[in-house]
Order: structure tokens, then C-alpha cells, then sequence
């Protein structure tokens, strides 16, 4: 036979009934019984309850409060403003007479032509330790399908991916894998093995030093951009 039991939160004020959940009658699981160390019977029961507790829904349903659920990674992210692309500019832009400039503290990107701006973008640079240089530099290489070198995933001989994220400067390939590198769409290198590209904005210093760039931005820098093309990069 079960009947009903209501449900005290010991740390709560007497009396403060949070739910009502269906226990069997046994008096093996008293309250005096489960403060026995000796009872293994007890023992078990209490491993139960807190293994209930520890779920969140059973938790919620116990103490009718709404989980605490994490908010999905596009609202923790900091927002940035959108680009913005000035037809009139970019009309007059060719591959001659544009430069690029591009700052690390308002992670910004700047495809000018003299002083007018014809694409102000967000950017991800890069994050601690793989800080994008700061200087004049100037477009060495353009790539529009380039793949990274270093970074990228190990996959296995119909290119499916058995591990992801791996760095060649520090991880081996698994027996029977090979290396593909990481996207790395509409390359303008700037700096050695640093450049332009299209990728993931946080909102914050993300990349292993390269400029990433939204998806719709980046074949528009490259088209007005050309080899020796002026890269200015700024704190």
C-alpha cells in the first residue's frame, strides 16, 4: 500500500508543505531510522533521495521553484554593433585605392578610401596569447577557399571528424586519421600566418591571432583589397 506523504524542507519554517510525493508505508524509513547510521536500509533510501534531489526537474517538481537553466550562448555573448557599408564609398572604392584599418580595443574592422569609411564591421581578434600584432602592414596573399595549416580536426578516411579542435603544434593523430585544416573563407594574409577571414564574432578576442570577419563582410573586403593593399592595425 503507498499513501502521500507531504514534503517539509527541513530549513524552511514548520508547518511549509513544498509537494506532495508517493512513498511506501515502511517504518524502516522513519525519520528516526534514517538518522541510524546502522541501517543499511536507511543508508540506501537517503542515497536515493539525493540522487532525486540532484536532477533538476525532480528538483523544481519538489520544491516548486523554476530550474535555473543556462541562457543560450547568443544572449551571454556581448553584442555588437552591426556593420555598416556606405554604398556611395564602396561605388567609388577600387582595389588601387583602398586601405584597411583595423582596431583591437573597439574590435572593428575599416575598409576606407582616404578618409571615408565604406565598411565599418565588427571583428574577433585575437585572444590572450595570440594577440594580433599591432603595426602597418600589407595584403601579402588572397585565398577565397584557404584552410588553416596548424589548426583544425583529425578525421578519418571518409573525412569524418574524429576529434575537433586539435592544434598540430600540440596534439598527435589518432592511428589511421589525417589532418583537415579549419575553414578559413576569403584570406587576405597581412602578417605571416595572420590575416582576414570570415569566422565566429563572440563579441570579445577570440582567434588564434587572425581578424575574423562576419560572413557577409568578408567577400566584400576581398574584392576591393589586392595584394600590397595597406593593413593598418591598431591597439
Amino acid at each position: 500500500m503507498r499513501i502521500c506523504r507531504p514534503y517539509r524542507n527541513p530549513w524552511q519554517s514548520k508547518g511549509t508543505v513544498f509537494a506532495r510525493i508517493s512513498l511506501p508505508v515502511d517504518p524502516i524509513l522513519s525519520p528516526r531510522s534514517l538518522r541510524n547510521p546502522k541501517s543499511g536500509r536507511a543508508l540506501v533510501a537517503a542515497a536515493l533521495a539525493m540522487a532525486v534531489l540532484s536532477h533538476g526537474s525532480a528538483r523544481a517538481q519538489l520544491f516548486k521553484h523554476p530550474v535555473t537553466t543556462m541562457k543560450p550562448a547568443n544572449e551571454l555573448i556581448s553584442k555588437q554593433e552591426p556593420p555598416k557599408v556606405t554604398p556611395r564609398v564602396l561605388d567609388t572604392m577600387t582595389e588601387d585605392n583602398s586601405h584597411v584599418v583595423v582596431s583591437i580595443s573597439h574590435q572593428r574592422v575599416y575598409l576606407m578610401v582616404g578618409d571615408e569609411v565604406g565598411i565599418d564591421s565588427p571583428i574577433s581578434s585575437g585572444k590572450a596569447g595570440h594577440e594580433t600584432p599591432t603595426g602597418t602592414f600589407a595584403v601579402q596573399e588572397k585565398d577565397p577557399n584557404h584552410r588553416s595549416t596548424i589548426y583544425g580536426a583529425f578525421c578519418d578516411s571518409k573525412n569524418r571528424i574524429v576529434r575537433a579542435g586539435v592544434s598540430l603544434e600540440i596534439d598527435s593523430a589518432p592511428s589511421g586519421t589525417h589532418f583537415i585544416g579549419a575553414p578559413m573563407l576569403w584570406f587576405c594574409r597581412f602578417n605571416e600566418g595572420i590575416g582576414m577571414h570570415v569566422g565566429i564574432l563572440p563579441g570579445y578576442p577570440a582567434s588564434h591571432g587572425c581578424v575574423r570577419l562576419p560572413a557577409n563582410i568578408a567577400p566584400l573586403i576581398y574584392q576591393k583589397v589586392k595584394v600590397g593593399t595597406p593593413v593598418e592595425v591598431d591597439p
